[in-house]
């Protein structure tokens, strides 16, 4: 196959590449400053296709770029033209970039280890070593003076490969043996892989294509695990293996028949009762099963109802139950184990309320352990199970966010939260709640000259133009003067009903110190603000969405906050799917937006049900085999509604093997994108060939990728050092 009709030829790249690193521009370069002699960008082929629908036709001049297998030779080079077009783009911004890399490596303490935390007479907690990419998983005996037994050192384990993790482990209740699965491409289909702790050998089990969830069975010899499918990628059928035994042979305990529902197998804290969970966006389904029971006998919690989700865990031979049943903010609710089946059983333990949102809770033997949300923060509530007063576990700042942290242990006093602020390193307290006594564990380490004092955050709201008040949480340089003179980054995600809650970030303090204003929009699709928050940001409401966004911007524009010229935008994901729409409706309202994984091809993935996530995301985005549904959403896909006007210099970024979102999304995007846009902004659009959706898997990997994205969002500002 001829490819030159298509791309820039590999001489024409390394002729840009050489120009470009040639090129010895000033150390502070304006917004538009570019290398003298630009390099021309790759221009994808136009082939006509047509994607039906119930509803009519559309077409998809790039679907070409669509590759299943990611070998094609024709589809490889495009990316890789696309990526050698980006590096000669950015070369005059290199020693930004590692400028940037150093200052945030400079800040990590490299030797550093989480919190022990113990189950089962061993303490476990992971640590790194100075320069490595990747921790080991490791425990101690009895006390903390014990020796230490490293279960995974995942450097070695990783070596060979361009990318490695390590997505879930569990020791079994013996503590003899430790399961893990473990992912070698980045498209999150895990080998599920055993080890032998007492005599360190590797057993020979080894299961493909799993998903990362474990339960072990009261005995030791058996565990159960999710199989995933081929082709959709969705974990659909609960297996059970036993240790020497062929993995083919594996008996199905459960099969997922409703493609619209995630699976998941679990453990209840006690480790008396295994737990089998269906969920979908608006409904659940629990099987429980004695975790001794050498039958396994599952039991259904209660079935599956629309607009019912509930999730629960065991104490004492009761449930205890966080239900939306005539809760849409949830409540907490107690049922004896047998008679969890009828709701007229139920008893509440804490009543709904309007003005706040149980996000989640724990058990011990003696309270519960509730995060709640009001006012867009979430706190910690103790529920005293001994008929006492309820309490919350005070914070230090009025913008703050506080969750559990491990608590395995069910017969103790003190509960271990995480707490941080947008400029308050995570920390990690345990609580006494006889006392009110609180013990600092650890707070994470900032190494050079920080001091949170230095730096000021503020919670404030902003009226999106249907009235609705938008919280957003925003930290700045102490001093900085509210005179519409600073350049801004804000963020933002608004899907699914999760929430971007304020928290310190170690390489954000680079934007800070030269003067950047972070804001973080709780946007509509959220649930910073309950389950209506939520809901008026998903199906038909999804634009409120993309208008809560702009207006924030516009607000805090007005407000003096930014500079109305150098506002940049990000986001990823659906955040993605949100700096498209953005980039459509408004682009001259940002300098620059970064499009991490952005989801932009919603019409199209909707209607193709073999694509991983479709089916379960239809009470997400709606079901575009309605015609409500897909009219709608033609209305804001990025892709479809690219037009020719002026956008906003972009920096696109995926992954070759994403799962979650497919590279060709983005590709097709940015072809588009070539051929519409009328300014002369930078467009830039990399692929990352050993990662997944969450990026590469080594930690300093990670922090390259943030540097990369500071240097262009502060090289588009107009600061270049």
């Amino acid at each position: 196959m001829n490819l030159s009709r298509h791309l820039i030829s590999l001489a024409a790249i390394l002729a840009l590449l050489l120009a470009a690193c040639a090129s010895d521009g000033p150390a502070r370069l304006e917004p538009e400053s570019m290398p003298k002699s630009a390099p021309v960008p790759p221009i994808a082929t136009v082939r006509p296709h047509a994607v039906d629908s119930p509803h009519g036709s559309r077409s998809d001049e790039y679907y070409w770029l669509r590759d299943d297998t990611r070998s094609s030779a024709e589809v490889i080079a495009y990316l890789e033209a696309e990526n050698a077009y980006k590096a000669a783009m950015t070369a005059h911004t290199q020693a930004l970039e590692d400028k940037v890399y150093g200052e945030i490596v400079a800040r990590i303490k490299q030797d550093d280890s989480t919190v022990p935390y113990r189950l089962r007479g061993y303490w476990y907690y992971t640590r790194y070593e100075t320069g490595e990419e990747y921790p080991s998983y490791v425990r101690k005996a009895g006390t903390l003076d014990a020796p230490e037994q490293v279960m995974l050192d995942v450097n070695s384990m990783a070596e060979g490969h361009g990318f490695f993790q390590v997505g879930a482990t569990a020791v079994s209740p013996d503590n003899r043996l430790l399961a893990w699965v473990e992912d070698v491409v980045g498209r999150r289909q895990y080998t599920l892989r055993f080890k032998d702790l007492a005599s360190g050998a590797i057993l020979p089990d080894s299961i493909p294509n799993v998903d990362p969830y474990l339960a072990w069975t009261a005995d030791s010899r058996s565990i159960l695990y999710l199989e995933k499918h081929p082709e959709t990628l969705l974990g659909f059928r609960v297996r059970r293996h036993v240790l020497g035994t062929d993995p083919a042979q594996d008996p199905v305990i459960f099969e997922q028949q409703d493609e619209s529902f995630y699976t998941a197998v679990a453990i209840t804290k006690d480790e008396r009762y295994i737990l089998i969970v269906s969920q979908s966006t608006v409904s659940t389904e629990y099987r429980y099963a004695r975790a001794d029971d050498p039958a396994l006998e599952f039991r259904v919690f209660l079935p599956r109802e629309r607009d019912h989700e509930y999730h629960v865990e065991h104490l004492d031979g009761r449930w205890i139950i966080r239900s939306n049943w005539n809760a849409p903010n949830f409540r907490l609710m107690e049922a004896a184990v047998g008679e969890e089946g009828d709701r007229s059983k139920w008893r509440e333990i804490l009543a709904h309320r309007d003005d706040a949102f149980v996000h989640g809770f724990d058990v011990f033997r003696s309270f519960l352990a509730i995060e709640e949300r009001s006012g867009a923060m979430r706190k910690i509530r103790i529920r005293p199970l001994d008929g006492g007063r309820d309490f919350f576990i005070a914070a230090d700042e009025p913008a703050y966010t506080a969750s559990l942290d491990q608590n395995p242990e069910l017969d103790t006093q003190v509960v271990r939260y995480e707490y941080t602020s947008l400029t308050t390193p995570s920390t990690i307290y345990d609580y006494d709640i006889r006392t009110g006594e609180r013990r600092l564990m650890k707070r994470m380490p900032v190494l050079g000259d920080f001091d949170p004092a230095n730096y000021r955050t503020e919670l404030v709201w902003a009226e999106a133009r249907d009235g609705a008040k938008v919280p957003v949480s925003i930290v700045y340089r102490a001093g900085s003067r509210k005179d519409g003179g600073a350049p801004m980054l804000q963020y933002a995600y608004g899907s699914y009903g999760a929430t971007m809650d304020p928290a310190f970030s170690i390489a954000r303090v680079s934007l800070l110190d030269r003067g950047f204003v972070y804001a973080v929009a709780h946007v509509r699709g959220g649930q910073e603000m309950g389950r209506r928050w939520y809901e008026d940001g998903r199906l038909l409401r999804k634009r409120n969405t993309f208008n809560d966004f702009i207006d924030v911007t516009r607000f805090l524009v007005k407000q003096g906050y930014a500079d109305g010229q150098r506002v940049s935008a990000m986001g990823g994901s659906a955040g993605g799917l949100l700096m498209g729409a953005v980039a459509n409706l408004a682009a001259g309202d940002y300098r620059a937006i970064v499009a991490q994984v952005p989801f932009v091809d919603v019409v199209t993935t909707m209607l193709d049900e073999s694509i991983p996530l479709t089916t379960n995301e239809f009470d997400e985005w709606g079901d575009p085999t309605k015609k409500e549904y897909y009219d709608y959403m033609l209305s804001y896909s990025p892709y479809d509604n690219v037009a020719r006007q002026a956008y906003p210099a972009m920096l696109v970024t995926t992954a070759l093997h994403d799962s979650q979102v497919q590279y060709w999304e983005p590709a097709k995007w940015v072809a588009r994108l070539r051929t519409h846009k009328t300014d002369a902004n930078p467009l830039l659009y990399r692929t990352m060939m050993e990662a997944s959706h969450g990026g590469r898997s080594g930690r300093f990997q990670r922090f390259r990728e943030i540097a990369e994205e500071y240097a262009f969002i502060l090289d588009q500002s107009g600061i270049g050092e």
